[in-house]
């Protein structure tokens, strides 16, 4: 079927992004199909429209970006059994070229979860990628545990919001790195330490830290193992710039690719309904070219606060 979508035909600064009709591969037999209310907008959208993934990514344009999404099934695959039409569901679907700025979008049945009746279409588009990164951040790869101390850097950005909810919400005690104008909100959502980045250094604040979640990589990143105790974890959701970094100290330091996962996210959506954790939105935009073209603009800066969120009519 067609669907209109955003997309682009080159890789390229904002200009690239267009309006257009695109026909979405057959429904297979454990795909769904989902009218996308919301979507989102996360770094990695900039990054391909940019042509940083390309080769990670080789695919044939026309490319549909956008990795979350919420909506209502609209049709569903001949082997689907836990999901019907009218469900109404948020995920972080496969990366593939086609992808939720769009109309509609095929999501596998084995990545959808539940929508919350409790919160909106747009507070559930701003959860997928960012709150299943932080998730395996944190617990999968992380392994954070009760009373242990983390440090999750950028607090007030997609990962680190979430970050910082689900590491209070298990016992932790958490600490994080942002601008002043965010630190009330930081600290409502469980931080129990927030260090200014502008004002002071964490590398000579901190000590004694059991797990580092890395959302920066460069400076941050080297600095982050200077505060680790003995065998300490960092985890980078940007890369390891050095493999060597920490070696002496014992500390465990990998690099993240987020895997998408329904029954991960279904835990989350739990949380949602419980009250025990919030989707944040910063700023919203129409989903169409002119409305994402803004949307990135502003995901570019590294100053939104919240998720940025883009809304069908």
């Amino acid at each position: 079927m067609e669907t209109k979508a955003v997309v682009i035909n080159h890789y390229g600064h904002v200009d690239q992004l267009t309006d257009a009709t695109v026909e979405l591969p057959e429904l297979k037999e454990k795909q769904v199909l989902v009218k996308v209310k919301a979507s989102s907008v996360n770094p990695i959208d900039w990054k391909l429209r940019e042509g940083y993934l390309a080769k990670m990514f080789p695919w044939q344009f026309p490319i549909i970006l956008g990795w979350d999404v919420a909506g209502e099934i609209t049709a569903i695959g001949d082997q689907v059994t836990d999901w019907q039409v009218g469900d109404l569901v948020f995920a972080r679907p496969e990366t593939t070229r086609f992808g939720t700025y769009a109309e509609y979008t095929i999501v596998d049945e084995d990545l959808l979860a539940k929508k919350p009746e409790e919160i909106s279409f747009a507070e559930a588009a701003a959860v997928p990628l960012a709150g299943l990164t932080a998730y395996q951040a944190l617990f999968m790869h992380g392994k954070l545990k009760e009373g242990e101390k983390v440090l999750i850097h950028a607090g007030a950005g997609g990962v680190g919001l979430f970050a910082i909810q689900f590491a209070k919400n298990a016992g932790a005690y958490v600490i994080t790195t942002a601008s002043q104008k965010n630190h009330a909100l930081l600290k409502e959502l469980g931080a129990d330490e927030v260090i200014d980045y502008r004002t002071d250094d964490f590398s000579e604040i901190l000590t004694d830290i059991d797990l580092v979640i890395d959302t920066m990589g460069g400076e941050v990143q080297v600095k982050s193992f200077d505060v680790l105790k003995e065998h300490g974890r960092l985890i980078s959701i940007v890369g390891l710039a050095d493999e060597t970094l920490g070696k002496d100290k014992g500390i465990e330091a990998k690099s993240i690719w987020l895997k998408p996962d329904g029954k991960q996210l279904q835990e989350v959506a739990d949380l949602l309904a419980q009250g025990k954790v919030c989707s944040i939105v910063g700023e919203s935009f129409p989903l169409t070219a002119e409305g994402v073209r803004k949307a990135h603009e502003l995901s570019e800066t590294h100053h939104a606060k919240g998720k940025i969120v883009l809304l069908n009519d």
